[in-house]
């Protein structure tokens, strides 16, 4: 049986690849690395525990023997890795997890891979999932392209640019079979509430008030996560070694006009008068570094691979809004102890 390493199969987009593709590809072992921070969640997994070509492991990607006492057990035929420490608020606080995480524990799995697959290469892959970034800020106009330089602009960005070029030297040095995806701004169920669309659903739930950086005239592009699941299946399965494929929406919106249009769906939603809501938005200042836009060219993977986004912004909205009013209990579970030490810490004097 092919085995498949994913790390970060517990968190927010791993945990909807893997159900991907522990449902699509039975004939193949799906091995779930995750160590489990406040991030990673085996209740977003409950579906597919029970099934015999799923398994999960607890650790951590830093961990070098463990990685390496890892793929000496299971003798993987590819990784599929997204294990990462991920929000820009964090990275400014606290850098050096990130580099820890982001940058030693892709060189611990790419050294596991090289060790472990040496003598043949046939048939393995290692699939790096990045973020759009690295390629730092964008002004009013124009898009992020496979090509454009690097220029990260905060400690998460840098880390994850760091292994991107890893990644990269260590398929022009050694040969490894690798592939890369730089995605943009992902939304949907299961994502943990220091992000944008989480954070303000939650906030509006308990009339709480609406933090937004500046005046929220920032701009992202949006994915909705299932989206990007099927993207990184298709790039796994037919991409070519060595390129790297830009994902995204093509769903920009400046962050105030997400927060106002969350507004008026949970206010529709939990039967409130429509603007009620909108009254809770206040103007924090704004993070350091703060980005002003990026948006995603994802004319090559469209061209070259066939795929496109199918869920439209505003139906993956509803679906996402209705989604956490229905799992009022998740939320409950994940926002509380040290997350709610974390938002305090994060707002407090904002």
């Amino acid at each position: 049986m092919k085995k498949i390493l994913v790390t970060g199969g517990a968190g927010f987009i791993g945990s909807h690849l893997v159900r991907l593709l522990v449902k699509k590809y039975p004939d193949t072992l799906f091995v779930n690395l995750d160590k489990l921070t406040y991030a990673g969640n085996l209740a977003n997994l409950t579906d597919i525990e029970s099934l015999p070509n799923y398994e999960f492991v607890k650790g951590d990607i830093v961990d070098e023997d463990f990685i390496m006492a890892t793929f000496d057990a299971y003798r993987f035929d590819g990784v599929i890795h997204l294990a990462a420490e991920s929000h820009v608020d964090r990275s400014i606080a606290s850098p050096k997890e990130f580099i820890m995480t982001n940058i030693v524990g892709t060189v611990n799995l790419l050294n596991a891979a090289r060790l472990y697959w040496k003598d043949n290469y046939d048939g393995k892959r290692f699939y790096h999932v990045s973020t759009d970034e690295v390629y730092g800020s964008l002004g009013d106009e124009g898009k992020f392209l496979e090509t454009t330089p690097y220029d990260p602009r905060s400690p998460y960005s840098a880390s994850k640019a760091s292994s991107d070029h890893l990644v990269r030297a260590y398929h022009h040095t050694y040969g490894l079979p690798v592939v890369i995806s730089n995605c943009s701004n992902n939304y949907g169920p299961n994502q943990f509430p220091e992000k944008l669309i989480p954070l303000i659903i939650n906030n509006i739930r308990h009339s709480k008030p609406l933090p937004v950086y500046g005046q929220g005239t920032n701009v992202r592009d949006w994915l909705y996560v299932e989206d990007h699941a099927k993207a990184i299946d298709l790039i796994y399965q037919k991409g070519t070694d060595g390129e790297t494929y830009n994902i995204g929406g093509n769903n920009e919106r400046q962050n105030i006009d997400i927060v106002k249009t969350l507004c008026r769906i949970i206010d529709l939603q939990l039967g409130r008068p429509v603007g009620e809501s909108e009254k809770l938005i206040t103007y924090v200042k704004d993070r350091a570094g703060h980005d002003l836009r990026y948006a995603i060219d994802a004319t090559k993977v469209f061209e070259t691979l066939g795929w496109q986004p199918e869920v439209q912004f505003n139906d993956g909205f509803e679906k996402t809004v209705a989604w956490y009013l229905s799992n009022e209990q998740w939320l409950d579970e994940v926002t509380s102890g040290n997350y709610l030490k974390y938002y305090e810490k994060m707002y407090h004097d904002r």
